[in-house]
């Protein structure tokens, strides 16, 4: 595949360990090229695997709400909250 600029990039929230996440979606709103930017890199990896091609609200219910250790959000919580963002603007945009 092409090297290209991603869709959509999210800054999440400090409490985690990634810094950003960067994903694209295709018109179906399945998701493709997921990156994180920091955080548990082979844990992130495998995420990023297991999600390629998933419709995103199918991610977001899996996903939503899922926390890390004491704090009340975690990366894959955060990339729930990057999909519903990237789906509340694509709708904004119809």
């Amino acid at each position: 595949m092409d090297e290209h600029e991603p869709q959509y990039t999210y800054e999440t929230d400090p409490a985690v360990c990634s810094q950003a996440i960067q994903f694209d979606l295709d018109d179906d709103a399945h998701i493709h090229n997921t990156r994180f930017f920091g955080g548990c890199n082979g844990n992130l990896n495998g995420i990023s695997k297991l999600i390629e091609d998933m419709p995103a609200e199918q991610v977001i219910e899996l996903l939503e709400g899922t926390p890390c250790g004491r704090r009340p959000t975690s990366c894959p919580d955060q990339l729930a909250h990057a999909l519903r963002e990237a789906l509340e603007k694509r709708a904004a945009q119809d």
